[in-house]
């Protein structure tokens, strides 16, 4: 495997001499960690190269900045979070999703509670919370589904305590606690958490991380040219998780831990097979999900905020 990696890193090394490289500042979500996998690995084989880009990976010093840096035309792409994209929609930000990182949503409400065995077992219970708004439309739709409201539960917030409100008995359950981050972190401290993915109880599907562009610069072939490296990144790191894994420790050592081994490997399916793929009934059913939780206030239709790039 390392033969592999090697002659494709010396095959790309020489195809870069041929012309200049482009610039493209990618700005993440949050600090690196193997939600990024395809990224990571699309750097670590070269692939930005190939495709005759010189990609700037940046984590941000604020989380809150990096989509309001590509409005700004201050970086060329961001990663940012489907639900927070139809909020700039509906603020009339010039962002638009030009390729997908994360498919599937990744949040959820963990317990461990062994008496509850489903959403509506959450009723009299203590649910612990860190973000008004949008978690609270997410737990009340999940109750709804299965019979009870958010009038039978107690919220708590717990100012993104997730997992130490838990174990602490603080509160009875949580919600926004991720499927590949919490969950194994709870696993690996001897906990057997009970967990429930949003998407199975009422709420529309969406895809967690999305790439946006500004309006104005969807159409450079650079943005094409960073998605069909993406592609390259993931394909590569689903053939060699193992490989990647090591490779992605020894160049973040810091990061070299058991919970980030795990997962890396859980998160492996959640990653989109085609960056470019944009499902438009997807986005559509979510932004009608925020409309009726009066979350924003107007429909914006899909086409002026999300994209597929051909």
């Amino acid at each position: 495997m390392k033969k592999n990696l090697c002659a494709l890193l010396l095959g790309t090394a020489i195809a870069g001499h041929a012309a200049a490289a482009e610039n493209v500042t990618l700005m993440l979500d949050w600090y690196v960690n193997p939600d990024h996998a395809p990224i990571i690995v699309a750097e670590q084989i070269g692939a930005f190269k190939a495709e005759g880009l010189d990609v700037k990976i940046v984590p941000p010093s604020d989380p809150s900045l990096p989509p309001r840096l590509v409005a700004a035309k201050k970086a060329d792409l961001a990663i940012t979070y489907q639900p927070q994209l139809h909020f700039f929609a509906d603020q009339g930000l010039p962002l638009v999703r030009v390729g997908t990182l994360v498919n599937t949503p990744l949040n959820t409400v963990m317990t461990l509670d062994k008496n509850i065995q489903s959403p509506a077992d959450l009723k009299g219970k203590k649910v612990g919370f860190s973000v008004t708004g949008i978690e609270e439309a997410t737990l009340g739709t999940m109750l709804k589904h299965e019979g009870i409201s958010s009038a039978d539960i107690t919220p708590v917030n717990v100012n993104f305590q997730l997992t130490g409100a838990l174990l602490a008995g603080q509160v009875d359950a949580v919600i926004g606690g991720y499927r590949n981050i919490e969950a194994l972190e709870l696993q690996i401290q001897g906990k057997d958490p009970k967990v429930f993915n949003v998407e199975d109880y009422g709420v529309p599907a969406y895809d967690e991380l999305v790439i946006v562009a500004n309006r104005d610069d969807v159409n450079k072939p650079k943005i094409a040219k960073f998605l069909a490296a993406l592609k390259k990144g993931n394909d590569y790191l689903q053939a060699h998780p193992q490989e990647t894994w090591k490779a992605f420790a020894s160049s973040h050592p810091e990061l070299n831990t058991e919970l980030n081994r795990q997962a890396w490997q859980k998160s492996l399916p959640l990653f989109a097979s085609d960056p470019a793929h944009l499902d438009t009934a997807r986005y559509q059913a979510y932004e009608q999900f925020l409309f009726d939780n009066k979350l924003i206030k107007k429909i914006t239709p899909v086409a002026d905020y999300a994209v597929e790039i051909k």
